[in-house]
């Protein structure tokens, strides 16, 4: 079983990186909207416009919420990248679907959660990516702050960030990756899209990003 999750992980892997979703750069790093300098960007969106990598992925988060929690009855997205995948995993495990906003809307009912759901609904929540968890994890409190029970969160890739570790710890969540930093370097590396001698540098930001700033 291990075996074949891992080989799921790294189909995960190859796909985003043939479909220019990763970018991979540790001579020039990138800047995230945050400022933190990064060897890596990711970009999920990007899977919208492949319909097969975007069916294997919906396929494989139905598959692992359906392992995890098979007790959940609403699946939620995260806005505004979150709510796609939120939609197609609903529609394949026959679910209802709802979105959390980033904050409340400032008019009309001023609805934070757009959708229906009922107190102690038990809900999954899909977000594309994980960095640091915070917006994700803000999305989950407000979804018990609407009465949901929150089982876990379900994301495509995950930058393994200490920080991302300890704030999902603090908020007592479990989060489940489809894959991740470490399995995408060994595909990066197989496929050659990255140099051996790049392999260090690479490491090296994960565990301590801020050494990069």
């Amino acid at each position: 079983m291990n075996g074949m999750r891992k080989n799921k992980m790294k189909k995960i892997a190859e796909q985003l990186l043939s479909i220019k979703v990763v970018a991979l750069s540790p001579n020039e790093p990138f800047t995230w909207a945050s400022g933190l300098k990064s060897p890596i960007y990711c970009d999920n969106r990007l899977t919208m416009s492949y319909p097969e990598v975007r069916r294997e992925i919906a396929q494989n988060l139905a598959r692992k919420i359906k392992e995890t929690y098979p007790g959940v009855e609403v699946i939620a997205g995260t806005a505004t990248a979150g709510i796609p995948h939120a939609a197609w995993v609903a529609e394949i495990l026959d679910l209802p679907m709802v979105y959390i906003r980033g904050k409340a809307k400032d008019h009309g009912k001023k609805n934070q959660i757009e959708g229906r759901i009922t107190l102690q609904q038990k809900m999954v929540v899909i977000e594309d990516l994980i960095s640091t968890g915070g917006s994700v994890i803000e999305a989950c409190e407000a979804a018990k702050e609407e009465g949901a029970d929150v089982l876990g969160v379900m994301a495509i890739f995950t930058y393994q960030l200490p920080k991302g570790v300890e704030n999902f710890k603090k908020a007592e969540l479990e989060v489940v990756t489809l894959t991740n930093y470490t399995e995408l370097l060994e595909v990066a590396l197989e496929h050659r899209y990255i140099k051996a001698n790049d392999l260090d540098v690479l490491k090296s930001w994960k565990s301590n990003p801020a050494e990069w700033n």
